[in-house]
């Protein structure tokens, strides 16, 4: 399978071209994807679709709804992207919410390889990575029989490659958040993006809202509900209500308490009250895509499907994803030769989710003292996403590396470059920082024999070195404060660079 991909376009390697996700003449060709799931018997008619759109919150929001319905007993496939070590990771299947096999995945592309071949030949080589691919997952959804299929939209939402569901195969629809992610991709404003993701909208299909929302549009969204007779349920209505109380656990397997109750009387009289949830996905975003999954689930009980508080409960306590929040071990931490130290990984990516992680790590670690080590895509908002996290208390060291984003380096963007945004975003916010050359412990003391420990309390180290070094040198910095659980290494900027982490425990 893999060399018949790499044949395939990979805007995830390239970069999305402009107007790509727009429902204009500049937009992609849905008609591609309908050609080719009609020739494979149209797979996405096979289950009930929960379809959810929005710039950040999709795949928790998916991990949240799946685990869910798993704890239920359903069937489920679920659909996300992108991965982190694995393209199998992108498809769960059964009622596990284990990913594929590589066996089941392999023997189902080679069933359906030969129609994949003569779309590829029809289309005139047009058919991209990402098409094809979600059209192996909704075909091996349907040979699976799974009840309910949970599906992120890649780009955007009117013509992302996922726009597949007709009213009858759309249970519900959600879209989580509009922000500025993607915008050359998606008409360049907040305006054309909400025009963008309303488009997974289908008449009388009811639509889930997360949110908040910019009030004017929210108002957007809903005049395109209304327009097509689709009931709305908000997750923010004032009805509802959801507290995070406090942060229970060993620093390693931290879990967030918290309350969850809705009263949803606009289209719907829904509510349920959820106290002293424990979830293993971090921060008050997290919590708000929980509220997210929970008004789908609801919406989906209305509609008949069984779905006990219970199961809600549960399936929202073990719903996880690699790359977000996610602290390793002790064990990996001493396989990265760092002993003691405690590091976490997490894949923001964008001045929101930025500062959602800023809200987290106040929140649940307000006296460690912090380094972080920071790799990029090159389409990413840079200085945004430096002054969201220079917000942060304690901040002693941020290191600049370089991963291979998608398998590639074009779009990659150079650790100088990154340091450059940063020393911007600090001389903009009036913070002190200390312009270094490498990520050499041994290299700052030599050239300024004053202690860099007494620095490192009055400015921020800016360096360059490779991800392992940099890691390691923010295990020094830390000192032996991290052996304490007072010092935490924070790996973040892209799920790229979380893969090559997680990439360097495998070898």
């Amino acid at each position: 399978m893999d060399a018949f991909m790499e044949k395939l376009n990979d805007y995830e390697k390239i970069g999305v071209p402009k107007g790509a996700g727009t429902d204009s003449c500049d937009g992609f060709d849905l008609g591609r994807m309908r050609r080719l799931l009609h020739n494979l018997g149209n797979p996405q008619s096979k289950f009930k679709a929960i379809h959810i759109a929005g710039t950040k919150g999709k795949g928790s929001t998916a991990a949240f709804l799946s685990s869910i319905l798993r704890a239920e007993g359903y069937s489920v496939g679920c659909y996300t992207s992108p991965h982190i070590r694995t393209i199998r990771e992108r498809i769960t299947l059964g009622t596990s919410g284990e990913a594929v096999s590589g066996i089941s995945l392999d023997s189902h592309f080679h069933k359906i390889k030969e129609e994949l071949e003569r779309a590829v030949e029809r289309e005139k080589g047009h058919l991209s990575q990402f098409e094809v691919f979600t059209a192996i997952a909704l075909s091996l959804f349907a040979e699976e029989r799974v009840q309910f299929a949970v599906v992120e939209a890649g780009l955007g939402g009117a013509r992302d490659a996922t726009n597949v569901f007709t009213v009858s195969d759309l249970a519900a629809a959600v879209i989580t958040n509009i922000g500025e992610e993607h915008l050359a991709a998606l008409g360049g404003s907040l305006e054309s993006i909400a025009v963008a993701k309303s488009g997974i909208i289908k008449e009388q299909r009811p639509l889930v809202l997360g949110g908040p929302f910019l009030p004017h549009i929210e108002s957007m969204i809903r005049e395109k509900a209304l327009s097509l007779c689709s009931p709305v349920i908000s997750a923010s209505d004032p009805g509802n209500r959801s507290v995070l109380k406090g942060f229970t656990g060993a620093c390693q397997v931290p879990r967030q308490l918290c309350d969850i109750l809705l009263l949803i009387e606009r289209d719907f009289h829904l509510s349920i009250e959820l106290l002293n949830l424990q979830l293993r996905l971090l921060g008050s975003h997290q919590l708000q895509n929980a509220v997210t999954a929970t008004c789908t689930a609801l919406c989906l009980r209305e509609q008949g499907w069984k779905l006990s508080d219970t199961s809600i409960r549960d399936g929202l306590q073990s719903a996880y994803l690699v790359g977000r929040s996610q602290f390793l071990t002790s064990k990996e931490a001493d396989m990265l030769g760092l002993p003691g130290a405690t590091i976490l990984l997490d894949g923001a990516h964008t001045k929101e989710s930025a500062r959602a992680l800023v809200d987290m790590i106040k929140m649940a670690f307000s006296d460690a003292r912090l380094v972080l080590v920071v790799a990029m895509a090159n389409d990413k908002d840079h200085t945004g996403f430096a002054r969201a996290l220079l917000s942060l208390g304690c901040l002693e060291a941020v290191c600049f590396t370089e991963v291979d984003i998608a398998g590639h380096r074009s779009r990659t963007t150079s650790s100088s470059s990154l340091k450059c945004s940063w020393i911007k975003a600090c001389r903009e916010m009036g913070v002190g920082f200390l312009d270094c050359r490498t990520a050499n412990h041994k290299w700052i003391e030599d050239q300024h024999p004053e202690s860099s420990r007494k620095m490192g309390s009055e400015f921020i180290l800016l360096l360059e070195g490779s991800l392992v070094d940099s890691i390691r040198f923010g295990h020094e910095v830390l000192g032996t404060t991290s052996a304490t659980g007072n010092g935490i290494i924070v790996v973040t900027g892209s799920l790229h660079i979380v893969s090559a982490v997680l990439g360097c425990l495998e070898t």
